[in-house]
C-alpha cells in the first residue's frame, strides 16, 4: 500500500482527538455511530415511561439529535448514554433482560474473568456470570475441532440484533482484552431479521453475519482459547476505567474493507482523495471486488467519503471553535451553503443548530 503524508489540518485533528481520547490504547477511526443505535439502546428506557430526552442530554446528545433519522453521534456520548441510561435504569444491560444487570455487575464479571488461567476458562467463567445475572440470554462455549463457537440461547423468542450485539460487547471485549488481541470473529448467524442500519454492526464484530438462522453462533478460532492470561490490577482497573468506552470501539473488526480505506481518505485532506480506481489499485484488488465487498458490509465509496466529511464535521462542530467557513473549506466545500445542504442531509439538521445543541464537553463515566 502506498504511503501518505498528512496533511497539516488532519495532523491537528488526528493529535486533537487523541487529546480527547481518555483511552490510551484506543486508534479508532470510526468515531461515530449511527442514531438508529441510539434509539435502539433508549428504547427501553422510553416505554417505561422515563424521560429519555433528559438522559441523551445529560450524555450530551440534544433533542434535535435524537428526533433526527439520519443522524450518527460521537462515540464518546454514546458511551456517555450507556452509563446514563444504566444509571438511570440502575441495569448495564439496558433493560432488554427480564432481569436487571445491577449497576457493578459488569466490574465483578471483569475481575471474575480477570483470574482465570486460560482464555477458555474465563469464558466460561463470565458466560457462567452472565447465566446468573441474565434470564433471556444464555450462552454457551463450544469446540469442535479447530473452531469454537459461542451460542446464544433464547429462552423465548429471537431477540433484537441490538440486544445479541450488546451481550457479545460485553464478551468480547473481555475475552480481547484478557488475551491481549483482537479476536476475529469469521463468522456470526443471528434468529433474528436484518437491521436497517447494519453497518456499525460490521464494523464492531466481523463483515460476514447472517440473519434469519437457525441458531445465534458466533464462530472463532479455537486457538485463542489456550491463551495464558497474565495481567495485573493496574491493567484491570485502566481497563475498567475506560468501560463502557472500549466496549464499543476499542475492539472493532480490523479486517472490514470499509475501515481499511476510511483510514487510507483520513491521512489526505478530501480534495485530494482518489477515486475508486486508485484506491483498488493502492490495495491490489479490483474496482469491481472493492464494491461487492462494500455493498456486502452495506455501504458504497461515495457513502464512505461523505460518512469521513460527516465525522470530521461533527467532531470540530461540538469540540472546537473553528468558524462554518473554516469547516467548509477544509471539507472541500464550494461555499458554506453547499456545506450547509450536505450536513443537514446527513444529519437531519443544520451545523448551526448541531452546534449550539450538542454540549461541548462530556465528562466520561464508567461501568
Amino acid at each position: 500500500m502506498r504511503l501518505l503524508s498528512i496533511h497539516p489540518i488532519y495532523s491537528s485533528l488526528l493529535h486533537l482527538r487523541m487529546i480527547q481520547n481518555q483511552n490510551p490504547d484506543h486508534n479508532s477511526t470510526k468515531d461515530t455511530i449511527s442514531n438508529a443505535l441510539i434509539r435502539e439502546a433508549l428504547s427501553v428506557a422510553a416505554s417505561r415511561g422515563l424521560n429519555i430526552v433528559h438522559i441523551a442530554n445529560k450524555a450530551g446528545i440534544s433533542a434535535e439529535l435524537l428526533t433526527s433519522t439520519k443522524a450518527r453521534v460521537p462515540v464518546a456520548q454514546c458511551a456517555q448514554l450507556w452509563v446514563e441510561l444504566a444509571e438511570s435504569m440502575n441495569d448495564e444491560f439496558l433493560g432488554m433482560d427480564t432481569h436487571p444487570m445491577r449497576r457493578g455487575s459488569y466490574k465483578l464479571l471483569a475481575k471474575l474473568a480477570f483470574n482465570a488461567e486460560t482464555l477458555q476458562q474465563a469464558i466460561e467463567e463470565i458466560l457462567k456470570f452472565l447465566a446468573l445475572v441474565l434470564d433471556d440470554i444464555q450462552g454457551e462455549l463450544v469446540q469442535q475441532g479447530s473452531k469454537a463457537f459461542l451460542i446464544l440461547h433464547d429462552r423465548e423468542q429471537p431477540k433484537r440484533m441490538f440486544s445479541y450485539a450488546t451481550f457479545l460487547m460485553l464478551v468480547h471485549s473481555l475475552m480481547c482484552w484478557l488475551s491481549d488481541q483482537r479476536i476475529h470473529f469469521q463468522k456470526m448467524t443471528f434468529k433474528c431479521h436484518q437491521p436497517v442500519e447494519i453497518q456499525d454492526y460490521r464494523v464492531r464484530f466481523c463483515e460476514n453475519i447472517q440473519f434469519n438462522a437457525e441458531l445465534n453462533t458466533i464462530e472463532f478460532d479455537a486457538h485463542y482459547l489456550k491463551h495464558k492470561i497474565k495481567k495485573d490490577k493496574q491493567a484491570l482497573n485502566d481497563f475498567l476505567k475506560h468501560t463502557p468506552y472500549n466496549l464499543i470501539v476499542r475492539f472493532k473488526n480490523e479486517n472490514s474493507l470499509s475501515l481499511q480505506i476510511r483510514r487510507q481518505l483520513l491521512l489526505q485532506p478530501p480534495s485530494d482523495w482518489a477515486e475508486l480506481k486508485d484506491i483498488a489499485q493502492q490495495l491490489n484488488m479490483s474496482t469491481a471486488t472493492i464494491q461487492r465487498r462494500l455493498k456486502q458490509e452495506g455501504v458504497s465509496y461515495q457513502q464512505l467519503k461523505n460518512d469521513i466529511r460527516c465525522d470530521i464535521a461533527i467532531e470540530r462542530l461540538s469540540k472546537t471553535n473553528d468558524s462554518i467557513q473554516n469547516i467548509s473549506d477544509d471539507l472541500s466545500f464550494h461555499d458554506p451553503s453547499a456545506f450547509h445542504r450536505a450536513f443537514k442531509k446527513w444529519t437531519g439538521v443544520s451545523p448551526g443548530a448541531y452546534r449550539a445543541k450538542t454540549l461541548k464537553k462530556t465528562v466520561m463515566g464508567s461501568l
